[in-house]
């Protein structure tokens, strides 16, 4: 759950392809966390350098809001 997710923490986010082009779970650490809501928050992630090349297009961050495309890693 991402409730438990705090910055500094290594995760894996899903990017649908229809939006990025390439579709799956990239890897990556959460560099900050703003709140949106009570109980949502905007986490921002730093691609992984693998995982970023695979994207693609220059993007390093990335700000995941729905909580089922972020997963913390163990």
């Amino acid at each position: 759950m991402s409730d438990s997710i705090q910055v500094g923490d290594r995760v894996q986010i899903f990017l649908d392809g229809k939006k990025w082009g390439t579709e799956g779970w990239f890897e990556g650490t959460v560099v900050r966390i703003d709140p949106y809501s009570e109980h949502r928050s905007f986490h921002w992630v730093e691609l992984d350098p693998d995982a970023a090349a695979t994207l693609g297009k220059g993007i390093r961050l990335i700000s995941v809001f729905n909580p089922r495309n972020i997963r913390r890693l163990s």
